[in-house]
């Protein structure tokens, strides 16, 4: 089990915070999913994680992420 925790900017309400963890939820090995809305951070736990398709889906929700 590995933990990668990334910045994310642009979030703003509780249906910003749904709508990254719904996108990151999906993607392969993610177990769990916790952001941090006043802190702009969203912390990922699961298995052999990749980075980049999770910055993606972070993406997809429409929101910028960095490590």
């Amino acid at each position: 089990m590995e933990t990668l925790s990334l910045t994310v900017t642009g979030m703003t309400c509780q249906h910003c915070v749904a709508s990254v963890t719904k996108e990151v939820s999906e993607v392969a090995g993610v177990q769990s999913v916790a952001v941090e809305l006043d802190e702009g951070a969203v912390t990922v736990t699961g298995s052999a994680l990749n980075t980049e398709t999770i910055i993606s889906a972070i993406a997809e929700a429409g929101y910028a992420a960095s490590i």
